[in-house]
């Protein structure tokens, strides 16, 4: 007896093989990849907002300082306010992540940190106005990162996610590069009050951008980039994220790097104006340098991590060796700089030392979204850049005190930075060691749970 025909193709399937949710097409990246494209740039230009907002205070360090009567330690004291809160906002809100959709979100991030800066224009705002604005400043701006990674991991499969984490991280760059001129040229007609105020009325003209054309991605519900099947999620314990070797590891690297930021944007332009002797115009570009530094090497990082993703590479090879060799250079770089004698080779130093580190969070970012469940990745995300933004906290205000209880000032920010180099080497040793998102991910989800990555062809 011959078998039955199959079904004519507008029959319904049978119940027993019904798919139970619609899964994403090959052509869903053709039909939103201007979309896509149209996000991340926005998503690029909220993280230079974002990297701005952070740098407008150590780019006028020497103003503020002298019209409000600030010691080191004071001064210190205001940067490290600004994160108080936003560790613990990037725990709260990166959970709230899993469960609302990005267009209301990072909306109302931005809405806070544009906000936050306006009570500075006020004449009488002095000490305690700028701490206060700086605090709420770090509430809304800790989870940018990891929510601008989750939002435009939404928008790409797997093994393409390296190069838009790199993009991410560029826009932060592009925020230095662009940022720092704009604000001392600001500062020379405005004072530095009103460097503040234009940067929160960009932020609301940004969120204006993000309402109209933001939003998430075909594929925001899924770790693997492929769309979640109906019913119960795939959800793991946390703790079986947070103990792993790439979560650890990757989040100690992060400190590591996050450290030596903090400590060139609050530190690094009074150490070029009163030890290298620049003038303003030479500070705005030297501390433009890591900036595109920082660009070049963290797009490059991604675009090779992408590349060996695509040839079958393995995630601790792409995204953990790579990322970890970065870090290693930044360190050895920044041990350097102090002891270097002319100039000409202490800008490279300066360029590598403060950017190279950058290449890596990108990498790590996308190794840690690699090992866990769509559902849980948001709050993955965020719970390790909070615990690494901690190092931020510390370096502001340690840096500080190194400064005020060294025999001379120079001497203190040698040993600042001298930190700074040790733990990005620390950070990468740690990282090549543990970073294996490949082993995690299948520890976390076995494949009966999770299918396994098919590199693109």
């Amino acid at each position: 007896m011959s078998p039955d025909p199959p079904p004519p193709p507008s029959a319904p399937l049978p119940a027993a093989t019904a798919p139970v949710a619609a899964v994403p097409s090959a052509t869903a990246p053709a039909t939103t990849g201007r979309r896509a494209h149209v996000v991340i740039a926005l998503l690029m230009t909220f993280m230079a907002l974002n990297f701005a907002d952070k740098a407008v205070l150590g780019l006028l360090a020497d103003p503020i300082r002298d019209d409000l009567d600030l010691t080191a330690t004071e001064f210190g004291a205001i940067a490290s306010a600004f994160y108080l809160l936003f560790s613990l906002s990037a725990v709260l809100v990166g959970f709230l992540g899993n469960r609302l959709r990005a267009r209301p979100l990072l909306a109302g991030l931005v809405l806070v940190w544009s906000v936050a800066q306006l009570p500075i224009l006020l004449p009488v705002a002095g000490f305690a106005v700028l701490l206060g604005t700086r605090v709420l400043l770090g509430a809304g701006e800790g989870p940018s990162l990891p929510l601008a990674n989750h939002t435009a991991f939404g928008w790409f499969p797997q093994e393409r996610r390296s190069l838009p984490a790199a993009l991410i991280t560029v826009g932060g760059a592009l925020g230095a590069v662009i940022g720092a001129p704009l604000v001392l040229v600001i500062n020379g007609t405005l004072g530095w009050r009103g460097s503040f105020g234009i940067l929160g009325a960009l932020g609301l003209l940004w969120l204006l951008a993000w309402w109209r054309w933001g939003g998430d991605g075909p594929y925001a519900s899924s770790a693997d980039g492929k769309a979640e099947e109906a019913g119960p999620r795939v959800r793991v314990p946390y703790r079986s994220i947070f103990l792993t070797g790439t979560w650890l590891g990757g989040t100690f690297s992060m400190f590591a790097v996050m450290w030596s930021l903090a400590l060139a944007l609050t530190w690094l332009p009074t150490w070029l104006e009163d030890h290298v002797h620049f003038s303003d115009a030479q500070v705005s570009g030297a501390v433009g340098l890591p900036s595109v530094s920082g660009l070049v090497l963290a797009l490059g990082a991604g675009v090779l991590a992408q590349r060996l993703l695509k040839r079958g590479a393995s995630g601790r090879l792409a995204q953990g060796v790579v990322g970890a060799v970065a870090a290693l250079a930044a360190g050895v770089c920044l041990l350097g700089m102090t002891r270097a004698g002319p100039t000409a080779l202490m800008l490279p130093l300066m360029a590598i030392g403060f950017a190279a580190g950058n290449a890596q969070t990108p990498l790590t970012n996308a190794a840690i979204a690699r090992i866990c469940p769509a559902g849980q990745r948001a709050a993955a995300l965020a719970t390790s850049y909070a615990i690494a933004a901690t190092s931020s906290i510390l370096a502001p205000f340690v840096s500080g005190r190194l400064i005020d209880t060294a025999a001379n000032e120079a001497a203190g920010f040698d040993h600042a930075f001298d930190v700074a180099g040790g733990l990005l080497l620390a950070g990468g040793l740690i990282a090549v060691l543990t970073v294996r998102p490949d082993r995690d991910a299948q520890a976390i989800a076995p494949e009966d749970r999770q299918p396994p990555i098919v590199p693109a062809s």
